[in-house]
């Protein structure tokens, strides 16, 4: 884009000079290559310098001005006007055509501009033959006149063509960068959403159950067994602690560092039976096979929320867990025979959008069936 703007102003700065320069040397042929007097010399001088004061205050002194239309369209109408007696005075200065066709095709829109044009070929005609010619030249003028007014026209056509096309092209590689940009910010304000939502999940599926699990064990310890609760709640605590710290450093649970997922299934499940007393059995399907780390811990963390969820509202008797290993998809099912709850009036809780929200990264799906007093099956299911 910066090369780009870099042509742009070379262009613009040869366009703006072409004028200037053709004045400027076709005055110098003038002076050398003509024989009018003292007084019809210093007339053409003052013509010429009338033209480049017009040229200096319309254009190069107030370039601000050429964003108005009806000022443009004075100042090209007076370079008209200079042209034709510049033009009819002497043929030397037909060549400052061009600097009325360069303002023309820059500054006017539309049919004005080849209006333009097509009198300034014509005065550039007349200019070349010192006026309207007798009767036995006319063919070869109006020859010539027809030749300079479909170039000028076809070539301030082409140019006006050409202009837009770099003028749109010019907008669409800034609309671009500009969505570029924008498409940066999103990706950066998704990025933390996401890192958001997977510290909100890793505190949910380690601190807060663990912390009810101490909760639930200190609450029931007694006389008789508080020995063996604070126990358990100690190593939940240390368990949880280095859960944390793990979550922190976006690290695998430990279940998993030393054993496959259904070994780590195990583990998870022995030890949620523990500290709930409610039996659980785990059922594999299909033949184990090695998967991507962040199946593998969402499947976990979806396991550890279900079971947290059968702890805190189920009142379940039983917990059974299937892990089934497909072709090209691998499923997680958590049943329990609890007390179930409504579809219909779904818990306003964390735990059912954090399962949903880990499944649903590795494009996966997440399945719940309940009925009041039916228990509760869920199911995440993602590409193996």
């Amino acid at each position: 884009m910066a090369a780009l703007d870099s042509w742009e102003r070379r262009l613009a700065f040869v366009a703006r000079t072409i004028p200037y320069f053709v004045l400027t040397v076709t005055t110098v042929l003038y002076s050398i290559f003509t024989t009018h007097s003292a007084s019809e010399r210093w007339f053409t001088y003052g013509v010429v310098a009338f033209g480049y004061g017009w040229m200096a205050w319309w254009v190069t002194l107030h370039p601000r001005w050429r964003s108005r239309v009806e000022l443009m369209a004075v100042f090209v109408g007076g370079m008209v006007v200079f042209y034709a007696v510049l033009g009819m005075r002497e043929h030397w200065f037909g060549a400052v055509s061009y600097a009325v066709y360069v303002y023309a095709s820059e500054l006017l829109r539309g049919r004005w501009m080849f209006i333009v044009v097509a009198l300034t070929a014509v005065l550039a005609t007349l200019s070349l033959f010192g006026g309207y010619p007798p009767a036995e030249t006319r063919p070869a003028f109006w020859l010539l006149l027809l030749v300079f007014m479909v170039l000028a026209c076809t070539f301030t056509f082409v140019g006006h063509v050409t202009t837009e096309q770099a003028r749109l092209r010019k907008d669409l590689l800034e609309e671009n960068e500009g969505l570029h940009a924008q498409l940066l910010v999103q990706a950066h304000e998704a990025g933390v959403l996401d890192e958001r939502h997977r510290l909100a999940g890793e505190i949910h599926d380690t601190l807060a159950q663990g912390l009810t699990g101490i909760i639930t064990q200190l609450s029931a310890a007694t006389a008789d067994d508080w020995e063996r609760r604070v126990s358990v709640a100690a190593d939940l605590a240390r368990a949880n602690l280095a859960e944390a710290r793990r979550s922190v450093h976006a690290l695998r649970p430990p279940a998993l560092d030393s054993a496959a997922l259904p070994e780590a299934l195990d583990e998870v499940a022995s030890g949620w039976s523990t500290v709930y007393g409610v039996p659980v059995s785990v059922t594999l399907t299909g033949a184990v096979r090695v998967m991507h780390p962040e199946v593998e811990v969402a499947l976990l963390r979806t396991a550890q929320e279900a079971l947290a969820n059968v702890a805190k509202h189920a009142c379940a008797s039983r917990v059974g867990l299937t892990l089934s290993y497909m072709e090209d998809v691998v499923t997680l099912d958590v049943r329990d025979d609890g007390v179930g709850f409504d579809l219909a009036h779904p818990s306003t809780g964390f735990g059912l959008p954090a399962m949903r929200h880990r499944v649903h990264r590795l494009s996966g799906a997440l399945f719940v069936e309940s009925e009041p007093g039916s228990g509760t099956a869920i199911s995440a299911r993602v590409p193996a």
